[in-house]
């Protein structure tokens, strides 16, 4: 199968961790006889330095004639830290979400068994946790008109839902519902926005059209807190894009680690596939940021091009990786191995090459400079 992606590298470790999905992706091919052409392009403070734009037009060209969009992070501390910034490195990461009409972000959160200590919660409460988060993301309060006053001291942010908006995204959560364990969760707060009632209303229609699944509802304020107290008890949550943005990044700690989760976000064009996490400018270049987010988000891309064998193997070398605890500095300050080698290391699971003490040993001297 021959198939051309668009990478973009993004910002701060998004280069870094961007590479090893691009390796994962090159061992997949090799293991599964398959072709992937790559196309690299700009986005995020990059373009703004070198083209005075988050988004070049040859960009958003690109990634529209795509299969597939994989992305590093964005952000830069010379925009994140300047509040009267004109042009800003995520401006790019929306309008592409809005060029590709990317209407849905989609955000699995699991738990490892081998790095539950590294979880704020305590053991026994995310023992088997496996959810995943459908946030709608073109439409709500992010995208709605607003009004700041004259004399600066009072403004207004409008939410508006519409019917189409509600129901595209709920149907693929219903639809992944049906292939998981057939549980589906609105979060909302009906109980006070109107536009939450109409969200309730559509979802409760669309219901009738999946009698297998089990729909219930939670209000966005106990929805936080059950995500802490019992997050085992989800399966599929759907919600709205506010609602959405803040409740997956609650969950994201779970793990223990934000570099370890991936997230896709798929519309009527080319779906786009990224790490959760963010730049991370201070670990720029010091080949020490976690590549399993980025690496995940490849097999998310698989996945999506009805790859399903080939994004299980991915899969499953990083189940081993993580079990036999070769993994970065986030994960294990006192023994851990650097960005590029838990690359090496799922590459060589993936393409059944041996993976001994001595190819560990090699692999950390390729990374040793003699003096």
């Amino acid at each position: 199968m021959n198939k051309h992606i668009v990478v973009i590298e993004g910002d701060g470790i998004g280069p870094e961790v961007t590479a090893q999905a691009v390796r994962v992706l090159d061992a997949v091919a090799e293991q599964y006889n398959h072709e992937f052409t790559y196309e690299y392009c700009l986005m995020g403070a990059c373009a703004i330095d070198q083209t005075g734009h988050p988004l070049p037009n040859d960009t958003i060209e690109a990634c529209l004639r795509s299969d597939a969009v994989l992305f590093g992070a964005i952000g830069d501390p010379k925009y994140d830290n300047d509040p009267s910034a004109k042009v800003r490195p995520e401006q790019g990461l929306l309008q592409l979400r809005k060029s590709l009409q990317l209407f849905a972000n989609i955000r699995p959160v699991s738990a490892y068994d081998a790095l539950h200590h590294l979880s704020p919660l305590k053991t026994e409460r995310i023992k088997g946790v496996d959810f995943i988060i459908y946030r709608e993301l073109t439409g709500g309060i992010y995208f709605g008109e607003k009004t700041l006053s004259e004399d600066g001291n009072s403004a207004s942010d409008n939410c508006v839902y519409s019917r189409e908006e509600i129901e595209r995204v709920a149907h693929l959560a219903f639809r992944h519902a049906q292939q998981r364990r057939k549980k589906l969760t609105l979060v909302d707060k009906a109980n006070v926005l109107e536009t939450s009632r109409l969200w309730r209303k559509i979802v409760q229609e669309l219901a009738a059209q999946y009698p297998d699944v089990t729909l219930d509802y939670l209000f966005v304020d106990n929805a936080a807190m059950q995500i802490i107290l019992n997050p085992a008890q989800f399966d599929v949550i759907l919600t709205e894009n506010m609602f959405g943005d803040i409740i997956s990044d609650e969950a994201s700690v779970i793990s223990g680690s934000l570099g370890l989760l991936p997230s896709a976000s798929i519309g009527k064009g080319a779906a786009l596939f990224e790490p959760i996490h963010g730049s991370y400018p201070q670990a720029k270049g010091l080949d020490i940021a976690n590549p399993i987010g980025a690496i995940l988000s490849a097999a998310m891309l698989l996945d999506h091009l009805d790859m399903h064998t080939e994004a299980q193997a991915v899969r499953d070398a990083v189940q081993w990786t993580m079990t036999n605890g070769k993994v970065t500095k986030d994960i294990n300050a006192t023994n851990h191995y650097p960005t590029s080698v838990v690359g090496d290391i799922i590459c060589r699971h993936i393409t059944r090459k041996p993976i001994d003490k001595d190819g560990l040993k090699n692999l950390m001297l390729r990374l040793s400079t003699i003096i």
